[in-house]
């Protein structure tokens, strides 16, 4: 049980250093913008659901998960 609490804290911890990292060299990522996410802009109003990049972070979390419980 330690040790996959441990594994997971590991894997935060690497995935926080990689985005602050990228946050401090202004890497924009393309999360947001992908074919199939939905984007309404009106005059003074902009509604974004992120649809598809919401699934690639599940999936990505997933296969994170599976290989962390293993």
């Amino acid at each position: 049980m330690n040790n996959s609490i441990a594994k997971f804290l590991i894997i935060i911890g690497i995935i926080s250093i990689i985005i602050g990292i990228l946050l401090l060299l202004n890497i924009k990522l393309p999360f947001g913008k992908l074919p199939g996410d939905i984007v309404i802009k009106k005059d003074n109003f902009t509604f974004a659901f992120p649809i598809v990049t919401c699934i690639i972070i599940s999936i990505i979390l997933s296969i994170v998960m599976r290989i962390i419980s293993k």
